[in-house]
C-alpha cells in the first residue's frame, strides 16, 4: 500500500512507510529508509529532514517505493545505492563484488601495524574485490608498493574504478587466481579476506545477492585459506607477514595450517563482535 496525505506523497510519510515495510526485513528500518529515500532525491540523510513536509512527486516517490521493496527481499542498502563506506571512504560496489563489511577494518589495522614505518613496504592484496583493503591501505601509506588481484574480471573492473577515483596510480590491479600471475613475485605483506563461508552453511538473505565465489570454500569453508596459506612462503620475503580474515571456530584450524607451512608468531585477533576475525603469522 502506497503512503498517501491528500493524493500527495511527502517526505515524512514516505520515510514513515519505508521504515514499516522494512520492520520485518532490515536491522535497521529506520535508517535503510533514509539513506534509500536520500539516494532517491539526490540528498544526504540530514538534507532530507530540512522540510519534512515538503512533496514529493514522481519519479522519485517510485524509485524510492522500488528500492524499499527490494531491500525488503533482502538486496543489501549498499548495491541498491551503488556505495558503501569502508575505512571512511565512499566505494562503488555492485553485484559483482562482496558489500565490504566493519569486521575486514581490522585486517586493515593489523596490516598496517606491520607495515615497517621506517621504509616503504610492499603489499599484496588477494581477491581485492572492490578494492576496499587496497585502497585503505594506500590512503594511509603513500610509500608503499601495492598490488591487488582477483580472478573476477568484473571485480576487478569495480575495484580498478574505485582506485581510480581514490588513490589514482597508487595500486597494480591484475588478473590472477590468487598466485598464479604472480611468478617470482615476493611481498612484505600479503593480506586477504578469502571466501571462507563452509559450501551449505545457513547464510543472511543479503549473501544472495552476493557472488557465491566470493563467499563460499568447500565443505569446511578451508579450501581457499588453505591454498593461500601452502603458497604464500613462495611470495614473501623471510620475516613476511600473511594476516588472513576468516570466519567463526575458524581461527584453530588457520593457526595450524600456519604453522604447518612454517609460520611463526601467529596469533588470532578479535573482531568488536569477539569473534576471531583475523589470524597473522610470520615467515620464519
Amino acid at each position: 500500500m502506497k503512503p498517501r496525505i491528500h493524493n500527495q506523497e511527502t517526505v515524512e510519510t514516505l520515510l514513515a512507510w519505508g521504515r514499516e515495510q522494512l520492520e520485518r526485513g532490515s536491522e535497521s528500518p529506520r535508517l535503510d529508509a533514509e539513506i534509500l529515500l536520500g539516494h532517491a532525491l539526490g540528498l544526504n540523510r540530514a538534507a532530507i529532514y530540512t522540510d519534512p513536509g515538503k512533496p514529493v512527486t514522481e519519479p522519485c516517490s517510485g524509485n524510492f517505493m522500488a528500492l524499499i521493496a527490494a531491500r525488503s527481499s533482502g538486496q543489501p542498502v549498499a548495491q541498491l545505492t551503488g556505495r558503501r563506506e569502508f575505512w571512511s571512504l565512499s566505494l562503488k560496489v555492485s553485484g559483482d563484488v562482496l558489500v565490504p563489511r566493519p569486521e575486514t577494518e581490522l585486517l586493515v589495522e593489523r596490516t598496517l601495524a606491520h607495515l615497517p614505518e621506517s621504509k616503504p613496504g610492499c603489499v599484496l592484496d588477494l581477491g581485492t574485490g572492490s578494492g576496499a583493503i587496497a585502497i585503505a591501505i594506500a590512503t594511509e601509506r603513500g610509500d608503499c608498493t601495492i598490488t591487488a588481484t582477483d580472478i573476477s574480471r568484473a571485480a576487478l573492473a569495480i575495484a580498478t574504478e574505485n582506485g581510480n577515483m581514490l588513490v589514482p596510480g597508487r595500486i597494480d590491479f591484475v588478473h590472477s587466481d590468487w598466485f598464479d600471475a604472480l611468478i617470482d613475485m615476493q611481498f612484505d605483506l600479503i593480506v586477504s579476506n578469502p571466501p571462507y563461508v563452509a559450501t551449505g552453511d545457513d547464510t543472511d538473505r543479503a549473501t544472495d545477492f552476493e557472488p557465491a565465489e566470493a563467499l563460499f570454500s568447500g565443505a569446511d569453508g578451508l579450501n581457499d585459506l588453505r591454498r593461500i596459506i601452502a603458497a604464500s612462503p613462495a611470495h614473501l620475503v623471510p620475516g613476511g607477514y600473511l594476516l588472513l580474515e576468516h570466519g567463526l571456530g575458524q581461527a584453530e584450524s588457520v593457526c595450524s595450517l600456519m604453522k604447518d607451512a612454517g609460520f611463526d608468531a601467529i596469533r588470532s585477533h578479535k573482531d568488536l563482535a569477539g569473534i576471531e576475525r583475523v589470524t597473522e603469522g610470520r615467515l620464519g
